[in-house]
């Protein structure tokens, strides 16, 4: 497993939290997601043999989102 935290601009609110947790963690190979919404990062638990970084920035860009 790796661990990653991603920088993502746009959060603001609840909503925007269950967006990028659910849909990140519904990605096979995601093991944990955890948005912190003061801080605006994202933590990620995944296997990269199931699942890459550039498709989980894919993912939350695809929600609004802005993966620096």
């Amino acid at each position: 497993m790796e661990k990653i935290t991603l920088k993502v601009n746009g959060m603001s609110c609840g909503h925007c939290v269950k967006s990028i947790e659910g849909s990140v963690g519904e990605l096979q190979g995601v093991k944990s997601v955890k948005v912190h919404l003061e801080a605006g990062n994202v933590d990620v638990e995944f296997s990269p043999t199931e699942v890459s970084l550039s498709k989980i920035k894919e993912t939350i860009d695809d929600r609004g989102y802005d993966v620096e």
